[in-house]
Order: C-alpha cells, then sequence, then structure tokens
C-alpha cells in the first residue's frame, strides 16, 4: 500500500474508499437541498459540481462517526454561498440571509422526514404480506386500480376501500410512532 492510503484510513481520517458510497446514499438529497436554494436546473448542476469536487478535496476532514450528509449539506451551504456571490448582479438571487433561513429549514425538514421514512419502514412491515403487496403495487407499478382490482379477485370499489384503510392504518402508525420517537 502507498503512504496516501495509509494515511487516510488512519483512525482520525476517513478511508477514502468510503467518500463513494457515502455520496452516493446522499446525492439525491443534497441535489434537493441544493436546489432549494438556487433558481434552475442550470445552476444546481453547477453548484452540485462544485460541491462535489470539495467534498472530494476535503474528504480527510470528514469525522467518522458522524453523519456525512450533515457534513455535505455545510459545505454545499457554502458553495451555494460562493456561487452566489459569483451570480450576484442576477434578479433571481436570493439575499445570503434568506438562503441561510431556507438552509436551516430544509435541514430541520430532512430530520422529520428521516423520522416519519423510518416510521413508515417500520409500519410497512407490520402490515400483512397480501395487504402489504396490494398497497405497494397501487402506489409502485403503472397499473390502474382496475387492473390491480382484477388481479387481487375483487371490485374496484373495494380496492379503494381497502387502501384507504390501509392508508388511515399506517398514518395513525407513523404519527404514534413519530411522536414516541
Amino acid at each position: 500500500m502507498d503512504d496516501d492510503h495509509d494515511r487516510n484510513a488512519s483512525p482520525n481520517k476517513p478511508d477514502r474508499d468510503l467518500f463513494i458510497p457515502l455520496f452516493m446514499a446522499s446525492e439525491r438529497r443534497l441535489r434537493a437541498f441544493v436546489h432549494g436554494l438556487v433558481p434552475s436546473q442550470q445552476d444546481v448542476d453547477e453548484v452540485m459540481q462544485e460541491v462535489s469536487i470539495v467534498l472530494w478535496k476535503k474528504f480527510d476532514q470528514f469525522e467518522p462517526g458522524t453523519e456525512f450528509i450533515r457534513w455535505a449539506y455545510a459545505v454545499a451551504r457554502f458553495e451555494v454561498l460562493s456561487y452566489r456571490r459569483k451570480k450576484a448582479r442576477d434578479r433571481l438571487c436570493f439575499s445570503e440571509n434568506l438562503l441561510e433561513i431556507l438552509a436551516n429549514e430544509y435541514e430541520e425538514e430532512h430530520e422529520v422526514l428521516e423520522d416519519e421514512r423510518e416510521a413508515l419502514a417500520y409500519c410497512l412491515e407490520r402490515v400483512p404480506k397480501r395487504e402489504r403487496e396490494m398497497l405497494l403495487t397501487a402506489y409502485s407499478k403503472d397499473l390502474r386500480i382496475n387492473e390491480i382490482a382484477d388481479e387481487a379477485g375483487i371490485t374496484a370499489t373495494s380496492l379503494y376501500k381497502r387502501l384507504n384503510r390501509l392508508r388511515k392504518r399506517l398514518l395513525d402508525c407513523v404519527t404514534m410512532r413519530v411522536k414516541t420517537a
């Protein structure tokens, strides 16, 4: 092994081999974060390119055991501010104060959404297999309700009622789970 790899694998610094999986797992949320702070998709792409480069260059500053996405949000926030300064003459730019408010709101909302996602996964696991498959089919496959009902051997009206009851049970379960978390 070369000295650089040994240095990066030390207990104080993250192993560079971890960067790609961490970045890939966080990219969609990071892109959504940036999208909420800049006006166009082109701006998002430009900022994300810079964010990716900075994250890679500064990965040795990432503290293992902490949340990668939180660190990436902080880097992205600074890159958005830097990008905004470069584009200051564009009338669609937000003020730095507004960017700060939006970034803080997004981070807070991210925590809530993560809690809700985890609760939904937990609650879905507790739904009987047949009902869970019916629910997932209704939301994930490109089928009409009539087709799903025919496949299940029930009427479309009956399927609508079952789906409504399932959604209500899931909502109650998620609400209770989030409250107790």
